[in-house]
């Protein structure tokens, strides 16, 4: 069955995208954590970091290039973003396709809580 990013892409469920290219696309979380929180997918439906290849290293690469330049659109990139990739269920990847989350807008504090 495919991912509720794959039918993202596939426009099957809408979303409000702010970018997208041959290989990634970017969209607004729809329970956002930041004033600005964006996650960018691949059009390759990757479950997680544990199972990429060496093949998908490009695509893995646009990820971080287009965080960039969604970051600039966004007006963030020069006070601050945070990307994050959850892999696994102790990390709190909910949805199994990889996504990095591109967080900014305001001070964001800690990466993890103590404990």
């Amino acid at each position: 069955m495919a991912s509720i990013f794959t039918r993202i892409i596939n426009r099957e469920i809408p979303a409000e995208i702010v970018y997208e290219d041959d290989q990634v696309i970017g969209f607004k979380d729809i329970n956002p954590h930041a004033p600005v929180h964006i996650l960018i997918v691949p059009k390759k439906e990757i479950p997680s970091i544990n199972d990429v290849t060496s093949e998908d290293e490009a695509v893995l690469g646009r990820l971080l290039v287009a965080a960039q330049q969604i970051a600039k659109e966004q007006g963030i990139a020069e006070s601050g973003y945070r990307l994050l990739v959850n892999t696994g269920h102790d990390a709190g990847q909910e949805v199994q396709h990889i996504h990095v989350h591109l967080l900014g807008g305001r001070r964001l504090g800690p990466m993890l809580s103590r404990g």
